[in-house]
């Protein structure tokens, strides 16, 4: 089928599904560490500082993921692509990370690559285009190559294929400015994000957005803008679809993404962390209808020790998939939620999904969808 998404919810009928193979280790540099920072500012006593940061060869300054949460990750995974495939949706997969895949370098740094796994962050699609969007962490730089099999084969049913402005990535390249914020952010960043260091590559602040900071409602796309890095790249993206559709700026909803602070789920009904985001959003989106499930309970998520590096806050499981207005997966542990979307009249299909704390994602991140029966609509009538 030809390329065809324009919102959240509307009736799936093709989506790609990310991949977990080979995902052991996360790389502690700069733009990792400034990315989870709002998480990681527990460095100071779980999460051992990184004297050595930027310096360090790749390997010695990974972190490394135990065994059985990558078996399980894997297996979790891939009951999400069979979830999807007996529900009638048209299943994509990316290319396999490889097991000895080599570091991957630009101007100045290197980086150890990461399997394409939360495949929203890195694309955006919108109508009939795949925009790739500029990565904010180095070992994601050349994460959208592995979805180059899929991309082409909708190119040649004739989607429109684009690639933002790819950023140098240096240190000076990072609006470090919400991580500093006292007024935003518990703690201070780690090491490596305290002292930036000058390089010969240095252009200032430059694009920086992930397609997960964007949430998609027709003829609107609302926008997260936390820093100066993603205040460029919305320019870049009012102009490129200044004709088709009106983009609006939220301010710092979040860190970076959108999607575990606030979904669609279908004309007039958000799900969101907290009643306070009607607050940030335009008219007349803020007098939608919003679910506000309790508070996600520790005991839905396996205990972890201080070896096992968590990326995320409890409210991961707001990250669900649409599957049509009436139909949505959802983290099968997060019992809460599902008993309030299925009060407010939704299907509920349960998904397993355990270590969403430590791989950074839920089912909204590992996705993109791709087809859906949906039209350019406005949704402001």
């Amino acid at each position: 089928m030809q390329l065809n998404s324009h919102d959240e919810w509307s009736p799936l009928k093709e989506i790609i599904v990310g991949s977990a193979a080979n995902y052991t280790s996360h790389d502690r540099e700069l733009s990792f560490d400034l990315f989870f920072h709002e998480n990681l500012f527990r460095s100071d006593w779980a999460y051992p500082r990184l004297h050595q940061g930027r310096t360090a060869p790749v390997g010695e300054r990974a972190w490394t993921i135990k065994q059985q949460y990558v078996e399980e990750l894997n297996e979790d995974v891939e009951g999400l692509a069979r979830t999807l495939t007996e529900l009638g949706v048209t299943v994509h997969r990316p290319l396999p990370l490889p097991p000895d895949a080599a570091p991957i370098s630009g101007l100045g740094w290197t980086a150890a690559p990461v399997p394409p796994l939360n495949l929203r962050d890195n694309t955006l699609i919108v109508g009939d285009e795949i925009i790739e969007t500029p990565p904010a962490i180095r070992s994601r730089y050349l994460e959208t190559r592995l979805l180059a099999p899929v991309f082409g084969r909708y190119f040649e049913r004739g989607a429109k294929w684009t690639t933002m402005p790819r950023p140098i990535l240096t240190d000076a390249s990072f609006d470090l400015s919400y991580a500093r914020d006292t007024e935003t952010t518990l703690g201070g960043p780690t090491e490596p994000i305290a002292d930036p260091q000058p390089s010969p590559y240095d252009v200032g602040f430059e694009m920086m957005l992930d397609g997960a900071q964007c949430l998609r409602l027709g003829r609107d796309l609302i926008v997260n803008v936390a820093n100066a890095n993603h205040a460029a790249a919305c320019d870049w993206l009012e102009r490129h679809l200044r004709d088709t559709h009106r983009v609006h700026r939220v301010h710092r909803m979040s860190d970076n993404h959108i999607d575990s602070m606030l979904l669609a789920l279908r004309p007039g009904t958000f799900l969101a962390r907290h009643e306070g985001i009607r607050d940030l959003l335009p008219e007349p989106f803020n007098r939608w209808q919003v679910i506000v499930p309790p508070q996600p309970s520790e005991s839905h998520f396996p205990v972890y020790d201080d070896g096992d590096l968590v990326l995320t806050t409890p409210y991961i499981d707001l990250n669900v998939l649409s599957v049509s207005p009436t139909e949505v997966l959802v983290n099968e542990a997060c019992v809460e939620l599902i008993k309030v979307l299925e009060h407010e009249g939704f299907t509920v299909v349960p998904v397993r999904h355990r270590h969403r704390r430590l791989f950074g994602g839920g089912f909204h991140c590992f996705t993109l969808d791709t087809v859906r029966e949906s039209a350019l609509e406005d949704y402001r009538d």
